[in-house]
């Protein structure tokens, strides 16, 4: 009942930047708290970034503090990512997840989209 589906996805250089975009669908009139994840073949999915359903407050994580930002716009029903430096390391397949509850943890998240890849060159 809650749908997401990712874009921007593609292949960037080192140093590069990239934005990525999520928009979701089903239950309108709830406005969910927002995450993004990543994960590359071989390691687990690894929380990125999530922000609070009106936007006010934003999580990172450490590995990507200072470089990524995460937006939302509600009218839009849509949540960006804006990549910026972005390294070899940050090649993964990136999620887009809704929840009930702000939060960093992944079994917290109950609705996720099908995932865009993002692939940093040297």
């Amino acid at each position: 009942q809650v749908q997401l589906v990712e874009s921007g996805g593609g292949l960037v250089q080192s140093g590069g930047s990239l934005r990525l975009s999520c928009a979701r669908s089903g239950r309108a009139f709830t406005t969910y708290h927002m995450g993004w994840f990543r994960q590359a073949p071989g390691k687990e999915r690894e929380f990125v970034a999530a922000i609070s359903g009106e936007g006010t407050i934003t999580y990172y994580a450490d590995s990507v503090k200072g470089r990524f930002t995460i937006s939302r716009d509600n009218a839009k029903n849509t949540v960006d990512l804006q990549m910026n430096s972005v390294k070899p390391e940050d090649t993964a397949t990136y999620y887009c997840a809704a929840s009930g509850v702000l939060v960093t943890r992944e079994d917290g998240y109950p609705y996720w989209g099908q995932g865009t890849q993002v692939t940093v060159s040297s």
